[in-house]
């Protein structure tokens, strides 16, 4: 598998340097055999250039993409059979390194039908291929096939198809995703939107879901849909595999080879046939990315074909969220225990059943009962979460800049409250009627006993509920039961331990002041967690209100705080006299305390790997110097910090002058007489990044960049609108807007360019020359400065 991945990015670098230089070296012809009356050969001859081969419909795992064969269904015929092939040859193949059957020259297949409606006289198909050299392998293409049947001749006759179509030669534009819709048909009403994606070989598409840090761009679905088509649900997705991903080194979901969307819809008027939806996305290979593309869908109502609400099929990843939330609430819930609300309540119930009960035995069933009573409680409380928001609308809230800030007010407010500024309790009438129902006596009565526990202890477990229901949001479908399961087992079990061993009860610890110290140390870290759902608001909106030194500042202060709390220097309002420190309390308050030194270098740039997936990325820094450096980098810059030109920045930690408006940059080098370098590049793109701080950072290139040439960096995945007056139609979407400011330079890029990949340095003159050939990542600092100085060279000619 390594060397499959090593040859084929190699491959793909090979032919995105490679100038004017598309490939077309397999060319299909079609043809029919005449068997019987009713039985014919489809006969498609693959004709492959000299030094090129084609594989076989059949390879090992990890190898090349088989050739295949599709046909379309059609009443008139049936396939007999499957479409066999010529013998081919099986040799160790030099670029998968692996036996491999394909052929060389020509190749021909057939597939035998048999003809149930004389009236046919046409059957298409489509064939998937994959062709390499010695060295490079191209990506995966498809080719219609439209067979004629000539029933008064057997001879051969078809038609000649190519793999690609007219393109230009200077073009570098890669597709490496291809989409197709159907729609499957679930009763009268209720369709199903398929959105097929067919992804090249060692490319990935990620999935819906956003990473928890700065990562890909996720895959989204706009449906245009008006009166009468309601959507059901949220869009799912297949179960793709989450892995540490080489380009962003993060932990994300992506699919492979192909992946399946599924939208449930609701129709409520016969009259509507067709469906129209956006699907916008990021596809990368282990190297690079492509900028954020949106492809329209269209889907046929009345091509509908009958279809079962499969739901997603991410059944194994959604089981792991699952198992994690479930731990983290099972874990949260032993937390509850220790709070000055619950703790006290377990010698007591149990004592009480105890007393109450006739015999041992009795005791146990009826304490059990209670604690079953607290988990379908606790349950309910889930069930009727996801039932008001549906099974994905929480996903969606997670992700979503207003609930996110929502949640953000709720924590602090959880926080203020275990801190002792005040408690949130519910009405005391729900109370007092729960302890009424529980003198009842029966089954009846011990529910209501525990619902009272659940009342009356809200205070304390309140907040820690609405935490795991938020963190359950993130998770979506069933998660806030899972959630409130493993949280209502952890308060149960221990009433239903101590009263079938009663004798246990000696060796737990009285109650005392150390149950409030617990309350406020949950009240330190719901507040430093609440800040986490604010800066995911902040990177979202990338409004650098909350940027990486200002959040590890902010941690510095919640954990330092606790760290003299815990060491007994602060006292809360409900805390008992302290006479002297415990061991325990001690120990944590050392702990916290070297945390809180841990994270100080943080704000000179330190990495913290501990918290990584905590504050924003080191790239979302106010002080990209570091706190208390305002300048880095050698050589000088084109302008002072405080004499900037018109749309013009410095680029930190570099100091470069940089523009990212075109035309205020094109000005600008007019006015000065230099140069143009045009950085097309985005702010999820990792490679810039390590261009930037690896190469830019060499004294030669860096002065380079300072003195010699005005910088113009596009960000192609800017997400901010366009403002009213610049907002244009999209020359390669007809009839479609551009939006936002990336997809002006992405389209930009595209058109005049031919390339759609990241970086891509450009140097031209003041006429948008180019005074040398553009380059794209360029790891060789020395080979990069090579390339800006022969371009600035050309441009002083």
């Amino acid at each position: 598998m390594k060397n499959l991945i090593i040859t084929l990015c190699a491959a793909i670098i090979f032919s995105m340097t490679s100038h004017a230089q598309i490939f077309e070296p397999v060319s299909w012809e079609t043809s029919i055999e005449k068997i019987s009356d009713d039985e014919y050969d489809l006969i498609a001859t693959a004709t492959i250039d000299s030094g090129w081969h084609l594989y076989s419909q059949s390879v090992p795992e990890d190898g090349p993409i088989p050739t295949t064969f599709k046909y379309k269904t059609n009443a008139n015929f049936e396939l007999i059979g499957k479409t066999i092939e010529e013998e081919g040859h099986t040799i160790d193949d030099p670029v998968f390194q692996m036996m491999i059957k394909f052929f060389e020259d020509k190749a021909e297949f057939r597939q035998r039908i048999k003809v149930l409606n004389e009236e046919l006289s046409i059957v298409e198909g489509e064939v998937e291929f994959m062709v390499c050299d010695d060295e490079k392998c191209l990506p995966p293409d498809y080719v219609d096939l439209n067979f004629t049947i000539k029933k008064n001749d057997a001879s051969k006759e078809g038609v000649s198809l190519s793999p690609f179509g007219v393109t230009d030669d200077t073009s570098q534009i890669l597709e490496p995703v291809k989409w197709s819709s159907s729609v499957e048909k679930l009763s009268d009403n209720e369709y199903v939107l398929v959105s097929k994606a067919t992804i090249n070989q060692n490319w990935h598409l990620y999935s819906q879901v956003p990473p928890k840090e700065a990562g890909p761009i996720p895959t989204t679905f706009e449906y245009e849909v008006g009166e009468g088509v309601e959507l059901i649900g949220k869009t799912s997705e297949d179960k793709g595999k989450t892995v540490e991903d080489k380009v962003f080194g993060i932990k994300v979901k992506y699919f492979e080879n192909e992946a399946e969307f599924r939208q449930k819809i609701k129709v409520a008027n016969a009259d509507i046939k067709t469906v129209k939806a956006e699907v916008g996305f990021m596809a990368c290979d282990d190297k690079q990315c492509l900028t954020p593309t949106f492809i329209d869908l269209d889907y046929d109502l009345a091509k509908a074909v009958k279809g079962t609400d499969k739901g997603t099929s991410d059944d194994e990843g959604e089981n792991r969220g699952l198992w994690s939330i479930f731990i983290v609430a099972f874990l949260s819930g032993f937390v509850a225990l220790l709070t000055p609300c619950v703790f006290p309540m377990i010698p007591m119930t149990v004592s009480f059943f105890i007393k109450q009960s006739q015999s041992k035995a009795k005791g146990i069933r009826n304490a059990i009962i209670y604690g079953l009573s607290i988990v379908v409680i606790y349950v309910l409380l889930g069930t009727i979460i996801t039932a008001i928001f549906g099974a994905d609308a929480l996903n969606a809230l997670a992700t979503n800049v207003w609930f996110n800030l929502i949640f953000f007010a709720l924590l602090v407010v959880f926080a203020i409250s275990f801190l002792g500024a005040f408690e949130i309790v519910l009405p005391n009438s729900w109370a007092n009627k729960a302890d009424k129902q529980a003198d009842r006596g029966g089954l009846v009565g011990i529910f209501f006993m525990a619902l009272a526990l659940a009342i009356v202890s809200f205070s304390c477990t309140g907040p820690i509920v609405g935490t795991i229901l938020v963190e359950a949001a993130s998770k979506g479908g069933i998660a806030p039961v899972i959630g409130m399961l493993g949280f209502s087992l952890a308060i149960a079990l221990p009433f239903t331990l101590f009263a079938a061993f009663p004798g246990w009860l000696n060796s737990l610890p009285k109650s005392g002041g150390w149950l409030n110290t617990v309350k406020v140390v949950l009240g330190f870290l719901e507040l430093a967690l609440a800040f986490k759902f604010l800066s995911q608001a902040d990177l979202v909106l990338q409004l650098h209100l909350l940027e990486r030194e200002v959040f590890i500042a902010i941690w510095i202060a919640i954990f330092g705080t606790l760290s003299l709390y815990l060491l007994g220097k602060i006292q809360l309002p409900h805390d008992s006299p302290l006479k002297h420190i415990s061991v325990g309390r001690l120990l944590l308050g050392l702990l916290t305390l070297s945390f809180t030194i841990y994270m100080i270098p943080g704000l000179w740039g330190a990495p913290l790997n501990i918290i990584s997936a905590f504050p924003p990325p080191l790239d979302y820094s106010e002080s990209p110097y570091g706190v208390g450096n305002s300048k880095g980098g050698t050589g000088t810059t084109s302008a002072d910090h405080s004499d900037l030109p018109d749309g013009g920045h410095l680029l930190a930690p570099h100091d470069i002058l940089a523009f990212n408006d075109y035309d205020k940059g094109l000005a600008y080098a007019k006015e000065v007489g230099k140069p143009i370098m045009i950085d097309f590049t985005g702010w999820a793109c990792v490679n810039c990044r390590k261009m930037e701080q690896n190469v830019w950072v060499k004294p030669n290139v860096l002065s380079t960049l300072k003195n010699d040439v005005v910088l113009i960096s596009l960000y192609v995945d800017d997400k901010r609108k366009l403002p009213e007056g610049e907002v244009t139609d999209s020359k390669l979407r007809p009839g479609k807007k551009l939006k936002y400011i990336g997809q002006k330079w992405s389209e930009l890029q595209t058109i005049k360019y031919k390339t759609n990949t990241q970086p891509f340095y450009v140097l031209m003159n003041h006429n948008e020359e180019n005074l040398i050939k553009p380059v794209g990542y360029t790891p060789d600092a020395d080979e990069y400065y090579d390339w800006l100085t022969n371009g600035i060279k050309n441009f002083e000619e």
